[in-house]
């Protein structure tokens, strides 16, 4: 029995993925904070929905996905009610396995994960990072239960702050450059949607492309690149006004912000 608590908007992606994979809905729990919330899961999906300390008890896998700033109320909820070896999944960003250790019985298996909201069309990059009682066997668990929706690599959990910053929070730096391309689109007269489905058909075509071709960015761009050409003039501008450099400082910023709010 798999336990989703605190289904919202990543958790149902989630429960969504792993049951298109092929999972019973008896075999999955799922808690919400809201009566009306739960209902809507029970009626979307055919799964059952509970308390969080019935999810506790009565499920080997735990899966929490609530906010980071409720996470301790939900550990002194459900720790009483955690069985001893049930192997416990975090997805939430910033929080550390020895913060959720420290409140859950000794020995506890936990599982740091860092997804990103692609996680709705199954195309999530998720990283995992295994706690001090988690093993190979824990890993692969958490492995197989996030395969479904998305890419998944092993990283130790000292990067976990970076990948929120590069990964978690990915997905809207590309929105932000495609939001400014169509706005480019419009002011060389272009209409608005023209212009989006131009930008959104060279996103997907070059990520594609940079996915199968196996061959590096740079080498990528260099192949759109003519010499005296349109592009390497486009380029000479971004450099000019400094955005690789802007991209590398906003991303650790994004780091060091998770970090803050790790803190406290």
């Amino acid at each position: 029995m798999i336990a989703i608590l605190g289904a919202g908007k990543m958790g149902e992606a989630l429960l969504s993925g792993v049951l298109r994979a092929g999972r019973r809905p008896s075999e999955l729990v799922a808690t919400a904070r809201r009566e009306e919330r739960a209902t809507l899961l029970r009626e979307r999906y055919g799964i059952e929905t509970v308390s969080n300390p019935q999810a506790a008890a009565k499920s080997d896998t735990l899966v929490l996905a609530v906010k980071p700033q409720d996470m301790g109320a939900l550990l002194a909820e459900v720790g009483p009610h955690v069985p001893p070896g049930r192997l416990v999944i975090s997805m939430a960003a910033g929080i550390t396995t020895g913060f959720i250790e420290d409140r859950l019985p000794e020995g506890t298996p936990v599982v740091r994960v860092m997804s990103n909201t692609p996680v709705h069309v199954d195309e999530a990059m998720s990283v995992v990072s295994a706690g001090l009682h988690a093993s190979e066997a824990h890993l692969q668990k958490a492995e197989e239960l996030l395969t479904p929706v998305g890419k998944v690599l092993r990283i130790p959990e000292s990067l976990q702050d970076g990948a929120t910053a590069l990964s978690g929070s990915g997905p809207a730096y590309f929105y932000y450059l495609v939001e400014a391309m169509v706005d480019a689109g419009i002011l060389l007269g272009m209409p608005r949607a023209a212009a989006l489905e131009m930008v959104i058909q060279s996103a997907v075509g070059a990520a594609v492309m940079l996915r199968d071709s196996g061959e590096h960015p740079v080498l990528l761009r260099e192949g759109v690149t003519s010499p005296g050409g349109t592009t390497i003039s486009a380029i000479r501008e971004l450099e000019r006004h400094g955005v690789r450099a802007a991209v590398l400082e906003a991303i650790e910023a994004a780091r060091n912000r998770g970090r803050e709010l790790a803190g406290g």
